[in-house]
């Protein structure tokens, strides 16, 4: 399983549209192939700062299935616009196996 992690910057006032888009967009990455699981957290000290957490099966359904797929192009043309800065996306690999 890989973790991709997005740190994203909405643009000051934007947040309450923001979050009822991204309520929308959610319906297309859930459809994805390879896709497990989102979390969309907002962050206390920074409220205009969330963190978005996607579990994929592989490196490759978010690189190269979701990315490059006519669904990504939806999703961006939904979300892309509420960055300020754009975010950086980063994937991780767990260190431990699961149940230790």
């Amino acid at each position: 399983m890989i973790l991709e992690v997005a740190i994203l910057d909405v643009k000051p006032g934007e947040e309450s549209r923001f979050e009822e888009t991204f309520g929308r967009a959610q319906a297309i990455i859930s459809s994805m192939p390879g896709y497990l699981s989102h979390q969309l957290q907002k962050c206390i000290e920074n409220p205009k700062r969330y963190i978005l957490l996607v579990n994929w099966q592989t490196l490759e359904d978010h690189t190269v299935g979701f990315r490059e797929s006519e669904q990504y192009q939806e999703w961006r043309s939904m979300l892309h616009s509420f960055y300020d800065p754009f975010p950086v996306v980063e994937h991780y690999t767990s260190v431990y196996p699961t149940g230790c």
